[in-house]
């Protein structure tokens, strides 16, 4: 797949029906997430910070993140969007270069927060999130080619803001032409069903909480039109790493039966890559 053909596939995944988009970390957990049967992949901050030793919100430079995202679209044909937090700066300049920069780099898409992380996570004045978006909207339109720009309220999840305030700033930033819109972690189900009848656009549902006891199919009966993961992939590596030197440490190597074969992660690298 050529990277328009990338490009119009992720924005044609918006248009009906419900896809999840998993996070990988590194090349090679792409290329499994290919292999896999996935249909579009995204970056993940926090994934991307732990790789580094840093902790995710704000730990990443945006070229850290642009080379990050570079190798990810390298390493399957699938389209790829980027993790970018609040876009790499408070201005909406920012955003608009962030925007640019990411279609430079072959992203079909890429998620802006309204955090702010100076000082500690806060949430920036209404005005000043929709002018963000507002600015990244126009540089996603002004490439000429689709991008899909996901605007995200991310006060809940942080606990900054609460649900009602969550929803005024999708349905502005909707209004602003956000192409997808994102509230993480609503409280439950009944949460992102508020979330997805104020919303005409396609809506993006991490699954974590108590969202983690429902199947894509259901869902997608609610109308979410795609689901994203974050970091827990990631994380669930992690645990295994936790679980398995927590073992060894106390003289335990039975964790360590459950690996996977090199020869089957052999197999699905060779599967996923980009040249096939």
């Amino acid at each position: 797949m050529n990277m328009a053909a990338r490009h119009q596939a992720f924005m044609d995944l918006h248009q009906s029906g419900c896809f999840v988009m998993p996070n990988p970390w590194d090349m090679g957990s792409a290329r499994m997430m290919a292999a896999m049967g996935a249909v579009a992949l995204a970056t993940s901050s926090a994934a991307h910070a732990f790789t580094l030793g840093r902790p995710d919100m704000g730990g990443v430079t945006r070229d850290e993140a642009l080379a990050h995202a570079q190798d990810i679209v390298a390493a399957t044909t699938l389209p790829v969007s980027g993790d970018f937090e609040n876009g790499f700066g408070d201005n909406p300049e920012d955003v608009a270069e962030t925007v640019r920069l990411a279609a430079e780099v072959g992203l079909s898409g890429c998620g802006i927060e309204d955090m702010s992380f100076d000082g500690g996570v806060t949430a920036y004045d209404f005005d000043l999130a929709l002018d963000k978006v507002r600015a990244g909207v126009a540089a996603a339109r002004a490439l000429g080619r689709p991008f899909v720009l996901t605007a995200r309220a991310d006060g809940v999840m942080n606990g900054v803001y609460d649900l009602a305030e969550g929803i005024r700033r999708l349905q502005a930033f909707e209004a602003a032409g956000a192409d997808c819109l994102y509230l993480p972690a609503p409280p439950g189900r009944a949460e992102l069903a508020d979330v997805v009848a104020a919303i005409r656009a396609p809506v993006n549902a991490l699954a974590v909480g108590p969202l983690q006891d429902l199947s894509v199919e259901e869902l997608a009966g609610m109308g979410v039109r795609r689901v994203s993961l974050g970091s827990q992939v990631a994380r669930l590596t992690h645990a295994a790493i936790r679980d398995g030197m927590a073992g060894l440490m106390a003289g335990d190597l039975t964790p360590f039966k459950a690996s996977a074969k090199g020869s089957e992660i052999d197999a699905m690298l060779r599967e996923g890559r980009a040249d096939g």
